[in-house]
């Protein structure tokens, strides 16, 4: 089951959870049904059957609401990996986007030439030229 989706499974179990229940459900219906054929008076053998109709309809019950409580929760799986996939999916396209924005900008963007020095002055890094603006250290009084 490597493979296949969870919400699958959760159906596929579902089901056999549901042929469990169903096999059990009727397994005590015959035997209160055995009770019955074998009950002497009318009144228990009345007693034994209406037992074994509200077991066949108690348990058919809990069957659908086993069943229907299954198939909500494999939908609402399934959806929410639909919309992870959708929400993943728009996610790489605004990725991919953006970086296509960034590259036309680069390519928009056209180099500028590298600055050349003043006639008569000398090229300045501009950590030389952030030091020479500085403040001169104060002198302490002694």
């Amino acid at each position: 089951m490597a493979g296949a989706d969870i919400d699958v499974v959760i159906r596929q179990t579902a089901k056999q959870q549901n042929k469990t229940l169903l096999a059990a459900i009727k397994a005590r219906r015959d035997h209160f049904t055995g009770l019955a054929a074998k009950a002497k008076d009318a009144a228990s053998k009345e007693r034994y059957k209406q037992a074994a109709k509200d077991v066949v309809e108690q348990g058919a019950a809990a069957a659908r609401r086993l069943q229907v409580s299954a198939d909500n929760a494999a939908d609402s799986f399934a959806r929410s990996m639909r919309m992870a996939a959708e929400i993943s999916a728009a996610k790489a396209v605004a990725d991919a986007a953006k970086a296509a924005e960034k590259a036309a900008e680069k390519t928009e963007k056209a180099p500028k030439p590298a600055k050349t020095a003043a006639k008569g002055k000398k090229a300045v890094a501009p950590k030389a030229k952030a030091k020479a603006k500085a403040k001169p250290a104060r002198k302490k009084k002694s």
